[in-house]
């Protein structure tokens, strides 16, 4: 259980505002876009925590991503599910693309279903080399997935 907790502190780079990840609309960066999709229910215990990237020209894209089960009430406290980190390389013919982070959700809840979501942040190398700063965390919209 130690190891969720430095993980996390990890992957946000030292920040320790775990429990409200930020809603910032920052999804657009030295030619790179990045949205945190709606999470899908794939059936079973998996949820697909899909991101969309998009670069324009030659560019390297690194993305952090923390998944979470949502929790309602004064007392909230989002569960942590996991986390992904993701290296993308687009050329100048590139579309863009779907990422794919299939994680398992386990039933938190008694009611038979959870609310999920994830967010994103990242960075972006350009042709020259130099990386920008990370962008702030953006979240999905949130989705109930049935157990």
């Amino acid at each position: 259980m130690a190891v969720v907790p430095a993980l996390t502190l990890a992957l946000l780079g030292g920040a320790a505002t775990v429990a409200a990840p930020a809603q910032a609309n920052d999804n657009h960066r030295s030619g790179c876009t990045v949205d945190p999709l709606k999470p899908t229910d794939l059936r079973g215990k998996k949820v697909d925590f899909r991101i969309r990237v998009d670069c324009n020209g030659e560019k390297t894209v690194q993305i952090r991503q923390l998944r979470y089960e949502d929790e309602r009430g004064p007392r909230r406290s989002d569960d942590f599910l996991g986390s992904s980190y993701f290296n993308e390389h687009f050329d100048r013919r590139d579309d863009a693309r779907t990422l794919h982070s299939v994680d398992r959700v386990p039933n938190l809840d008694r009611r038979g279903s959870e609310e999920v979501y994830h967010i994103v942040s990242f960075r972006v190398k350009d042709d020259r080399g130099r990386w920008s700063d990370w962008t702030r965390w953006e979240k999905s919209p949130v989705a109930e997935v049935r157990r």
